[in-house]
This record gives structure tokens, sequence and C-alpha cells, in this order.
């Protein structure tokens, strides 16, 4: 299911983004795949900072605060776009399903992995889902 649902966003499908708003159960898949992006992010924070010849101790606390930043900006986000859009646009959703759909939509930064363009395209790309996931996920 994580994986179908993971190449539905890769995919820009609207029922995708559908099925995973109205899928209590899909706040873990989402969970999961910011789990993936922050780790992905904090991998390559890890190798820019050893390329960089910086200390231990401080290479290891890029690598968490990278972590832990993932997670912070995806609640933040979609605590933001829950009372935007149900406040001034009148959508019809609750913070949950904002975090499901949202926390989905960061799937395409996994192509960060990728050197050189890969964290650009995912970003983009990841950008444009958001979009999507939004529009589903205010009704």
């Amino acid at each position: 299911m994580l994986v179908n649902r993971i190449i539905g966003v890769f995919k820009l499908d609207r029922q995708t983004f559908a099925d995973i708003e109205h899928d209590p159960s899909a706040l873990t898949e989402a969970a999961i795949v910011v789990a993936i992006v922050a780790f992905l992010s904090a991998i390559g924070t890890l190798f820019g900072a050893l390329v960089g010849e910086t200390s231990g101790g401080s290479v290891l606390i890029s690598f968490i605060v990278t972590f832990i930043m993932a997670f912070v900006s995806w609640i933040v986000w979609s605590a933001i776009t829950y009372f935007v859009g149900t406040s001034l646009f009148g959508g019809e959703a609750d913070l949950p399903e904002m975090m499901r759909v949202i926390g989905y939509a960061y799937a395409p930064q996994m192509l960060g992995i990728i050197p050189c363009f890969g964290a650009i395209v995912g970003w983009i790309w990841s950008l444009i889902a958001s979009y999507f996931a939004i529009k589903e996920g205010l009704d």
C-alpha cells in the first residue's frame, strides 16, 4: 500500500491523494515517508559535513538536526495549510488529513539521493505534489 501510494504521488494522481486523505491509518505511512526523506536528507548532510572536514561532534549534530527539522517542517507546514485553507478559503479538512496528504507529498524529495540535480528536481516535484495534496486535502 505504501509503495503504491508513493508511486501515485510521483504520478500526481488525484485519486491517490483522495485515498490518503480519507484513510486515517495513512498518518503512520505519511510519517514513514517523512522519515525516509529526513533520513536521506540527513545522510546528504552527513556526507557534506564529512567532505567539508568538520569535527565529528558537529557532524552528528548536523545529522540529528536535519532529521528532526524534516518532521518539524512537516508539522508546521501541515498546520499552516490547514489554518489558512480552512479559515481564509473555507476548505473542509482537519489537521490529520492535512498531515497525511502533505506527508506523502514529501515523497519526491527522495530523489535528493541522486547527485547534482536530484535534490532540485525532487524539491520542485514535491512542491507540485504539495499543490495537489493541499487542493485534495481541503476538498
